[in-house]
């Protein structure tokens, strides 16, 4: 029988460094050519199958929508092929990865969900950092890390996990005593419970509820928001934080403020640096999160 002819593997890895990189220049630079030289790979792959993969302007590689359904196709089964060859090697090995990552995140959706990626990649582990400037430490003493911003720095890759509100966040018994309509008078004897994440959250509370320029008695600063949480839910002040936060935590000790409807400055990100994306461990972490809807 005839054995089926497989495309040049070379050109295999340039396509794909391509796509999950997001630049042929970074994808050149990964594989040590010069990007004439993975233009022409990619080119051969082409010739190969007969379509184009991408679209070429002004030293820009966009996929076509032939280029997009021959990655969804193809990526899957360059993956299984990975496993099948770890799978048969004599020199199986833990893949570690260290994750920078926020408690809250971590114990309300991350850890949750983690026996499902054990299951799927019993080879993968993680080392779970909580420690402060996150981001800062992407691409040094950490793999990757998700993290609350405006948005990251230029340089990362980065994908957006959610889109929340800002909500003010207290003790039923207080919520009671406040009442339904926000009053700058009593508003100005409580004490605020602020994340140093968000340090913009409590602005655009305060705007929405029309007191943009409301002074409480004190505000206390946290970086954990499971102990503001637990801070608020025992009558020590309003934490101002994300309806996601209030929603997972179905602590019934807690109450919102209010009704505002306050769009959040801040978002959950991944982020990694780019050509960490061709480190197994992270592209393992990476593909498993965007799909997983945590």
């Amino acid at each position: 029988m005839a054995s089926r002819r497989l495309p040049p593997l070379r050109a295999l890895e340039a396509f794909v460094r391509t796509v999950r990189l997001g630049s042929a220049r970074a994808a050149a630079d990964e594989l040590g050519l010069s990007p004439s030289a993975l233009s022409r790979r990619i080119g051969n792959l082409e010739e190969f199958v007969g379509k184009k993969l991408f679209t070429r302007a002004r030293q820009a590689m966009q996929l076509t929508d032939d280029g997009h359904a021959f990655y969804e196709a193809v990526n899957p089964q360059l993956e299984a092929l990975a496993r099948a060859v770890e799978s048969q090697s004599e020199n199986l090995s833990v893949l570690r990865l260290h994750l920078g990552v926020l408690p809250l995140f971590g114990s309300q959706r991350l850890f949750p969900r983690l026996a499902e990626l054990r299951a799927r990649h019993p080879l993968l582990h993680i080392d779970i950092d909580t420690g402060a400037h996150l981001e800062d430490r992407v691409g040094d003493v950490l793999d990757a890390a998700i993290i609350l911003s405006r948005g990251p720095s230029r340089g990362l890759h980065a994908v957006r996990l959610d889109y929340n509100k800002v909500h003010a966040i207290c003790s039923r018994d207080l919520a009671q005593k406040l009442g339904d309509v926000p009053e700058e008078e009593l508003l100005s004897k409580q004490t605020f419970l602020i994340h140093n994440e968000l340090p913009e959250s409590f602005s655009a509370w305060r705007a929405e509820i029309g007191h943009p320029n409301l002074e409480p008695a004190a505000i206390d600063h946290f970086d954990s928001g499971q102990l503001m949480l637990e801070a608020a839910a025992q009558g020590l002040g309003i934490a101002i934080m994300h309806d996601d936060h209030m929603r997972r935590a179905a602590d019934p000790r807690l109450a919102t403020l209010y009704n505002a409807t306050v769009e959040s400055p801040y978002s959950y990100w991944f982020v990694c640096k780019p050509t960490a994306l061709e480190e197994r461990p992270v592209r393992l972490f990476h593909d498993w999160l965007v799909k997983a809807d945590l």
